[in-house]
């Protein structure tokens, strides 16, 4: 195609160092370089003192390819960039890089975030199976003992049948969590002071109320100012004993200083793929007591599942390419009631 009657948008990406090789598949790469004007090899990992190359991309970029460890995007980064119009985010949360310049300079921004809900979903799908089930306890029981043994008297309070799951927040992973749970045997509570009408088979209630009649809590609210330890002590305390606390979300929606004395007197279990902070100290509880599965924020995309939110970017690329609004646009006031 002749450069005078090329109208393709000029793209950059940007993110930090490593993110794109797991990020793009060579097919991804060559799609992105018939859907727009860029070096699909080309990656900006700072854009606050970028080299020759990166500065001339990005003054000409009218579109950024952003994943984890994206360069915030300032007035003064932006100033470099007279010609950006969008940010297709490769992940979920644009909070990390999408500043308020972006907002006033006017910029359409879209992420990846519904495909990246997906595997959080799972994830938390196999650890409510797997917390009715008691498969930590029995397996460690398991290793324990070496032999025979009365499965049947120890385990009259395991099981999935019936059983009472409290879901707190209705956000797009809280959603897809409530829709892989409609198929089974359970009561599903939901507490979201924004939801009005609840999806079916899942019955509104309060935060404490949730609290108090579920066996097993899952987490899924926003990490904001006023979530800021919304599981606190009174809300842990409501919980029956033997519940488990399920928290994929953000490690600061739970006060960990109120639920360490109901980990450690065993009270109740917990399944915690964030903490505040995001590293536990090395003495901390956490990372020792049987009555804890402890995982390294894995819930969300890792491996092959990363390739789900390319897929999405370019999506929204080619329908910013073929000037379609985005499927997934995010606004700023969106941000003030999510991720």
């Amino acid at each position: 195609m002749h450069p005078a009657t090329d109208h393709r948008p000029t793209l950059l990406l940007a993110m930090g160092p490593g993110v794109d090789e797991r990020l793009l598949t060579p097919g991804h790469r060559t799609l992105l370089s018939r859907l727009a004007r860029t070096d699909p090899h080309l990656v900006a990992h700072d854009l606050t003192a970028p080299g020759p190359r990166v500065a001339a991309a990005l003054a000409e970029a009218e579109i950024l390819l952003t994943c984890w460890g994206a360069t915030p995007l300032t007035a003064e980064v932006l100033a470099r960039a007279p010609r950006l119009k969008a940010v297709v985010h490769a992940a979920g949360s644009v909070k990390h890089h999408i500043t308020d310049a972006c907002w006033e300079r006017g910029l359409r921004v879209t992420s990846a975030a519904g495909a990246n809900a997906l595997p959080v979903a799972e994830y938390t799908l196999a650890a409510i199976l797997f917390a009715g089930k008691q498969v930590l306890r029995s397996a460690q029981r398991y290793a324990e003992l070496r032999t025979d043994h009365a499965w049947l008297e120890e385990s009259t309070a395991w099981g999935n049948h019936r059983r009472t799951i409290g879901v707190v927040g209705a956000s797009r992973i809280g959603r897809r969590v409530l829709e892989l749970l409609r198929p089974f045997d359970f009561e599903i509570l939901l507490y979201d002071p924004y939801v009005t009408a609840p999806p079916p088979g899942t019955e509104l209630v309060g935060l404490d109320e949730l609290c108090a009649r579920s066996t097993i809590v899952s987490v899924h609210a926003p990490q904001l100012p006023s979530t800021h330890h919304m599981i606190g002590a009174a809300q842990l305390a409501a919980m029956p004993d033997g519940a488990t606390l399920i928290n994929t979300a953000r490690g600061s929606l739970i006060d960990e200083e109120a639920l360490l004395p109901h980990l450690v007197s065993g009270r109740l279990h917990a399944i915690l793929d964030v903490t505040d902070p995001e590293l536990p100290p090395p003495d901390s509880p956490l990372w020792t007591l049987p009555n804890v599965l402890l995982t390294p924020h894995v819930a969300g995309s890792l491996g092959n599942e990363l390739h789900r939110m390319a897929d999405q970017a370019i999506e929204e690329v080619a329908r910013y390419a073929l000037g379609k609004p985005f499927a997934e646009e995010v606004r700023a006031s969106d941000l003030q009631r999510s991720a």
